[in-house]
């Protein structure tokens, strides 16, 4: 698998990683999963405080018994629960987040995180405070680098221009191309790498899988009729799966896609994108074409 650097860090990336949002709380199930896109060469895997309620957190780090040397492993923080409370509340103050942190170390069985990530954010929170905080684990050697993980171009700009951030996760696919205009020739810019989540748009783009509504900006009609279109680019060996991820991979700023998964099928499915070729400029510009070019208008 071709490796790539985050930002100007030292942390090199298989260029697809697992998201493991998808993975469920069985942990047999989970555990498999794991193991078996570790042994396919992934090396990142991305999880956070908020998935499950932390139990993610917890069999990520049973997998990764014994192996940790071999992973570049990256969470989030920034949700915070509230005992006797429902759901979570947004907390990018200093205090919570080197809080957090101990709570996240102890849930993976690790005394470093590689990459520390913050859930979200706004205009509105302490960017400074937030900055301090993750530049304090960073000095105290208990994350070696930082990210954000957004689709607010403004909350980008602003941690780009201020902090030492080495990647942006941010939702990129054939179906939401949003990040193309304002926000990846910015990160490219300034050498921050783009970890894409949803390469898939949440299955809508996976092969051997009939959507049955529509997704984005796309109703049903249109997802199928776009669906239809890239068939032309399939060829042997290169499935609507594969074609989808190698489109997220296929913009110089993204250094790791990270595609979920719920099944072995389904994680073979999606790694078997990296032994493909990558896709060509006259392809990349025929997605363009037969795709929506849209455009942020929320999370300005």
């Amino acid at each position: 698998m071709r490796m790539n650097r985050l930002g100007a860090s030292e942390l090199l990336v298989g260029e697809i990683g697992l998201g493991c949002m998808t993975l469920g709380t069985d942990e047999r199930k989970a555990v498999s999963l794991i193991h078996e896109a570790l042994e396919r060469g992934v090396n990142f895997l991305d999880t956070a405080d908020l998935y499950d309620n932390g139990r993610n957190e917890e069999l990520v780090g049973k997998a990764i018994q014994g192996r940790r040397d071999q992973i570049v492993l990256a969470t989030k923080a920034g949700n915070r629960r509230i005992p006797r409370q429902e759901g979570w509340s947004w907390d990018p103050s200093k205090k919570y987040i080197l809080s957090a942190v101990k709570d996240s170390l102890r849930r993976l069985g690790t005394d470093y995180i590689d990459l520390y990530q913050l859930h979200g954010g706004t205009l509105d929170d302490p960017i400074d405070e937030t900055i301090e905080a993750f530049e304090q684990l960073k000095r105290e050697g208990v994350i070696r680098e930082y990210g954000i993980s957004s689709i607010r171009p403004n909350v980008i700009r602003e941690y780009a221009a201020r902090s030492s951030i080495v990647s942006v996760m941010n939702q990129y696919s054939i179906i939401d191309r949003r990040a193309e205009e304002e926000v990846l020739p910015l990160l490219q810019e300034k050498s921050i790498s783009v970890i894409a989540r949803g390469p898939l748009a949440s299955g809508a783009l996976a092969a051997n899988r009939a959507p049955s509504k529509g997704v984005m900006e796309y109703e049903l009609e249109e997802l199928i009729a776009l669906r239809e279109g890239l068939q032309q680019l399939e060829t042997e060996g290169r499935s609507l799966t594969q074609l989808a991820i190698r489109y997220s991979l296929s913009h110089p700023a993204v250094a790791v896609a990270i595609p979920g998964a719920s099944s072995r099928d389904q994680l073979l499915q999606n790694l078997a994108a990296a032994q493909v070729p990558e896709l060509t400029e006259e392809e990349v510009q025929t997605i363009r074409r037969l795709s929506k070019a849209n455009k942020y208008t929320l999370h300005r």
